[in-house]
């Protein structure tokens, strides 16, 4: 059968009605409704972060500025280190199988394919500033303080955020029991200046041979009792002994009471250490509880370890079974917010919602420096946390208080004359701007380095000095100095200080 001839008329034709036909087929279909474009969803800040709004400006202002003043006034360096990290720095320091290295670090790999992650803690990176920049090449103790933001990916809580900013010391290079009782009165007089009340709870953990013996009667006390523990708990006996004492689970705590304390584990060198602290800490005014659960929830301290909690009424009448670790890890038991108040503004009242968590805490870490790497190294430090600090001050009143610069320096000869010297240096710092070093012994180390502050006195305080009560005032312009009644130094420098004004 022959085909049909296709001409160009045919195609046009064939083309006019498939229109027609389209343009019939829609106007008999009905007209959809107009849906209004949808409006773009409202950013949200990520959940456990929070901003800080101007409502807040005047309270993190006051922080701020009392840390600097006590951080600069008592002779340490400012350190800003890296917000970024290694990830592998805190698997180090902090310890493997702690919370914060196996679940709460936000780390990534970069284009480079290394491994990095946000800063969760400060020590470790304080310690690895230390050994990169050979600091153990300057005079020691190295003394340093910082103060910012650091992230840990936990479940929000009252107080607790997933970026929280602290404010710490470090004083690295020198194992001086003295060390440990100044930076201990250094966290306790910021929060005396901003006029908030708090308890201090202290403990030793010794070295690594006390605690060897220690863990193996803790294991012996709980291995016949772990059907009893909790399932971290369970875990924790296997792996770390020592983080049984600060589970917050009520059946533990209930076990808690009868396990031995390490206390009794001490070796003599450590035993005296803990006690010459506390001769200093006695000397200079300070009050403590002695806390043998107090272990801390990172792998690099010894020694002394200790937390400072707030004081929920005047009375002071707190439970030390209710501690939490605060900003620097440990289980807690807060009360969580709900999930539809991950950025709760203003800052949450810790004290109304009835948790009692650590303000902040801190302690000895002699073996960090040589465990990343540097020279055995001894070094101690605190940090806190100053989103719960300003919850309190919320709870308490707030007050501003002015700050100074030093002008006096304390020198000291004897160990009798340096517990003196650090009772006088806060009797002292309350009405005029004074540092120390009271961990140097020779004099002149020290009048050197009450040269370089360029300080206009000096105040020396050594064995005679003690007997008959008085002190040296030394003018370091001049070179004269005279003998004065210990108890009217104060007045003293005012005058002078004034005179020279």
């Amino acid at each position: 059968m022959p085909k049909k001839k296709i001409t160009k008329k045919k195609i046009i034709k064939t083309k006019k009605m498939g229109a027609r036909a389209k343009t019939v087929k829609q106007a008999v279909l009905p007209l959809a409704p107009a849906i209004p474009p949808k409006p773009p969803e409202v950013p949200q800040a990520p959940r456990g972060m929070r901003d800080i709004l101007p409502a807040d400006e005047h309270l993190w202002h006051a922080v701020k500025k009392e840390a600097e003043e006590l951080s600069n006034g008592f002779g340490y360096g400012f350190i800003e280190t890296p917000i970024l990290e290694h990830k592998a720095l805190f698997a180090r320091a902090v310890g493997t199988v702690t919370d914060i290295v196996q679940k709460e670090m936000y780390c990534f790999k970069d284009q480079g394919g290394d491994e990095l992650c946000l800063r969760p803690e400060a020590t470790a990176a304080v310690a690895r500033a230390y050994v990169n920049h050979g600091m153990l090449n300057l005079p020691q103790p190295v003394k340093l303080w910082y103060l910012g933001p650091f992230f840990r990916r936990e479940r929000p809580q009252a107080g607790r955020f997933r970026q929280f900013h602290q404010w710490g010391l470090e004083a690295l290079g020198d194992s001086h029991p003295v060390l440990d009782a100044e930076t201990i009165s250094i966290a306790l007089a910021f929060f005396r200046d901003l006029e908030l009340p708090v308890k201090l709870e202290i403990n030793s953990i010794g070295c690594s041979q006390c605690r060897a013996s220690y863990k193996n009667e803790l294991v012996k006390f709980y291995t016949p009792k772990q059907e009893l523990l909790c399932d971290a708990c369970k875990m924790r006996l296997q792996i770390n002994p020592l983080r049984l004492l600060d589970c917050k689970e009520a059946q533990c705590e209930l076990l808690r009471e009868g396990a031995p304390q390490i206390t009794d584990f001490l070796c003599e060198a450590c035993r005296d250490h803990f006690m010459h602290v506390l001769e200093y800490l006695d000397e200079a005014g300070v009050s403590y509880n002695l806390n043998p659960y107090i272990v801390r929830g990172l792998d690099y301290y010894n020694r002394t370890v200790f937390e400072i909690f707030p004081v929920a009424s005047d009375d002071g009448k707190q439970k030390t079974e209710d501690r939490t670790e605060g900003e620097h890890g440990g289980e807690k038991k807060e009360a969580e917010l709900n999930e539809d108040e991950e950025n709760p503004s203003p800052v949450l009242n810790l004290l109304s919602s009835g948790a009692q968590s650590a303000l902040g805490g801190g302690g000895r870490y002699d073996g960090l420096i040589e465990q990343l790497g540097g020279r055995s190294t001894p070094a101690v430090g605190f940090s806190l946390g100053l989103e719960r600090i300003i919850s309190y001050m919320r709870s308490r009143g707030f007050s501003p208080v002015s700050g100074r610069l030093p002008r006096i320096f304390i020198a000291q000869l004897g160990d009798a004359a340096r517990r003196k010297a650090l009772l006088l240096w806060h009797e002292l710092r309350k009405e005029v701007p004074a540092v120390a070093s009271l961990s140097k012994d020779g004099l002149k180390a020290q009048l050197e380095i009450a040269n370089r502050l360029q300080v206009r006195y000096a105040i020396i305080i050594g064995q005679k000095e003690i007997l008959d009560k008085t002190a040296i005032i030394r003018d370091m312009e001049a070179g004269i100095q005279e003998v004065v009644d210990y108890n009217k130094i104060v007045g003293e420098i005012k005058k002078k200080l004034a005179g020279d004004a």
